[in-house]
């Protein structure tokens, strides 16, 4: 079927949509090999972090984080103040939500204990994946399980709460 020439901004839109994935393959390479050279690969790494009344704790994890802060707080700060938008963007795409609400106080106790009884965490987990480990394989699969729960929970208690309003609107 013949189509229609796509309007001129095409281009820009394919090469920006080009360079973005570019940027997230090297950015999500880079945040792997940082991963694999703290050590944050390794389950024993992270729980020895976590142990801090267990009389084991290696604080080097804490050094990582706060040597990642150190680079990310005044680079992105700099950005913000100087450009109108990332290089693969038309805009910033900043959380405008102040206030802890239920939600993303329970999804951090949900994360926690997952990252507890798993011993490994999400972000780790998805790059140790290349290892092949049956334990890693499962414990990926689980976590994608439990992000399409929550999705569906998500979707039922919108769907019951809209239904509740309409409700309400026709008794009123």
């Amino acid at each position: 079927m013949l189509t229609a020439a796509p309007p001129a901004a095409a281009p820009d839109a394919q090469k920006l949509a080009a360079l973005s994935s570019a940027a997230d393959v090297f950015i999500g390479f880079l945040f792997a090999l940082g991963l694999g050279a703290s050590g944050m690969l390794k389950p024993s790494k992270v729980v020895g972090f976590l142990s801090v009344l267990g009389g084991t704790w290696d604080p080097s994890l804490m050094f990582v984080m706060g040597g990642a802060l150190l680079v990310v707080l005044p680079t992105f700060q700099w950005a913000l103040r100087r450009t109108k938008a990332p290089l693969c963007s038309t805009c910033y795409e900043l959380p405008t939500k102040k206030s802890l609400d239920a939600n993303l106080i329970l999804g951090s106790l949900v994360f926690g204990v997952g990252w507890g009884i798993g011993g490994i965490c999400p972000g780790p987990a998805l790059v140790a994946l290349a290892s092949l480990q049956p334990q890693v394989a499962l414990f990926v699969a689980a976590m994608l399980l439990g992000m399409r729960l929550d999705h569906t929970v998500e979707a039922v208690a919108c769907m019951v709460n809209n239904n509740m309003k309409a409700a309400q609107k026709q008794v009123s």
